[in-house]
């Protein structure tokens, strides 16, 4: 067969897709693959939807019991009938501890006098009292005496104390050297000597050259008694109590010991049934031919 201008044929590759090819008067052109224009469902076996048919289910029901039985979990619907047993104590006896405070009403009345008391020594304290007397005065005696030395006692000499040159005159001057003579016309000098000797004389005398050590003899006291007393201190001698008769109260909370013993249930069995349930029995479908339409 020899193609024409426009001529369309069809070929499928293994494994692939249909192609689509035109001849275009020299040669055979691609013109597409002819898969592009079919749906999903061009290569599907088999498909599945939703359908409702046109028309209606007609039941015969019939009323059933049911037996209820107990649920594994979920709200409680129902509680049997009965009793439970009084639970037994069992105890130990205990003893309660209360307290309580109490303020009885009335008043204390008391007999008091005057009383003196003897004032003691106390054994430690600051001192409060200092007795009247006087102290002797105490004997002060060279207990050692201090060391001594000898030094030179002076005895005081008239010495010149100084020289002077006067003129001579009918009376002589009181100390003065005459060291010159006339006799005739003869004048004569004289030396004047020296005369060498101690300015004073001394003797031995014996001081002190350290303080001695005193001691003294213990001073005696004289002094008088004083006795020494308080003033009036009131005491009480007696008491009495006037008062009014009241009612103390209190209030103590206690838990006893021991234990409960587990309670026992008694009850009546009960047959839990449902009331009439209708259920159907058979069924029948009532509808009318329909066209499904695919594309």
């Amino acid at each position: 067969m020899v193609p024409q201008t426009g001529n369309v044929v069809f070929y499928t590759p293994t494994g692939e897709p249909t192609q689509e090819f035109i001849w275009n008067g020299t040669s055979w052109q691609l013109f597409g693959a002819a898969t592009d224009i079919l749906g999903d469902l061009a290569y599907k076996d088999t498909a599945s939807g939703t359908f409702t048919p046109s028309g209606s289910v007609t039941f015969t029901n019939g009323n059933k019991t049911a037996i209820v039985s107990a649920a594994a979990s979920g709200t409680a619907t129902y509680t049997p009938a009965g009793s439970v047993s009084a639970p037994d104590f069992t105890g130990t006896t205990a003893t309660i501890n209360s307290s309580a405070t109490y303020t009885p009403g009335g008043s204390v009345s008391l007999t008091k006098s005057n009383k003196t008391a003897t004032v003691s020594p106390a054994s430690s304290g600051t001192a409060t009292y200092t007795p009247d007397g006087t102290v002797g005065i105490p004997t002060i005696s060279v207990k050692t005496a201090g060391s001594t030395t000898t030094i030179k006692n002076p005895t005081s000499k008239t010495v010149v104390t100084d020289m002077s040159v006067a003129e001579p005159s009918a009376t002589a001057a009181t100390g003065a050297l005459i060291y010159y003579s006339v006799s005739g016309e003869t004048l004569t000098l004289k030396q004047i000597v020296e005369t060498t000797g101690a300015s004073i004389s001394t003797n031995n005398v014996t001081v002190k050259n350290g303080d001695a050590a005193y001691e003294s003899s213990q001073p005696s006291w004289t002094g008088t008694g004083v006795r020494l007393v308080t003033g009036n201190i009131s005491t009480a001698d007696s008491a009495s109590f006037s008062g009014t008769e009241a009612t103390i109260s209190s209030s103590a909370s206690y838990t006893p010991a021991g234990g409960i013993s587990q309670p026992e249930f008694t009850g009546t069995g009960a047959r839990l049934v449902t009331d009439n349930i209708s259920v159907p029995t058979s069924a029948s479908f009532n509808g009318s031919q329909g066209t499904v339409t695919v594309s």
